[in-house]
């Protein structure tokens, strides 16, 4: 069994239940077809012999086949930090020693991103994947601190800045920034999302 884990944090796709942002300009279901196309990409990128994936949703997975030959979890806890929490305590529990976390709203993210992510954590114990949008899009560490998901308020645009001041002095190593796709702008943004969704539209 490879020593390294990668969460992956997803939401049933739910018509009217994900992309609140995006649904407020372009309504439920286009915001509903954005989602899908975005877990397909995060599907693509995940097989890899180097480490193993755990799909955790935010309710029981009812969005049909898409994670056939992966272990699929349910998140557990109040908030988004306790949910991550968990995560890292149960694959760290389960004998992992270096754990990588990222969301499914990430366009840009590559498979190169999640080998650099594991490269990072030979060098220093956490790993951060900045949003453009004062977020994170990766977290990953190989060791457990609970002191990360504590108190943050997630929508803010500050996450990044208070996790990075919880790990002073501790050495992070940081990726290329990347944006997730919140609102209408991050859709035009990208390249394969645009073409996709706006330029081909009928």
């Amino acid at each position: 069994m490879p020593n390294k884990a990668l969460i992956v944090f997803v939401r049933n796709p739910v018509l009217g239940k994900v992309k609140s942002r995006l649904a407020a300009t372009l309504g439920d279901q286009k915001a509903l077809d954005i989602y899908l196309a975005l877990l397909d990409y995060t599907r693509s990128l995940l097989s890899h012999p180097a480490w193993e994936c755990f799909v955790y949703s935010d309710s029981k997975w009812s969005g049909g086949d898409l994670w056939d030959g992966f272990a699929v979890h349910t998140q557990s806890g109040e908030d988004l930090g306790q949910r991550m929490q968990r995560a890292f305590e149960e694959q760290f529990a389960s004998g992992f020693e270096k754990i990588v976390l990222i969301g499914s709203d990430c366009a840009e993210i590559t498979r190169e991103t999640l080998q650099d992510a594991f490269a990072a954590l030979d060098e220093a114990n956490y790993v951060i994947g900045p949003a453009k949008d004062g977020g994170y899009y990766l977290i990953g560490m190989n060791r457990m601190n609970a002191t990360l998901f504590a108190n943050i308020l997630w929508s803010s645009s500050e996450v990044l800045e208070l996790t990075l001041e919880r790990l002073r002095p501790e050495r992070v190593n940081l990726l290329t920034a990347l944006r997730d796709v919140d609102v209408e702008a991050d859709l035009l943004a990208c390249d394969w999302l645009r073409k996709r969704f706006v330029e081909n539209r009928s």
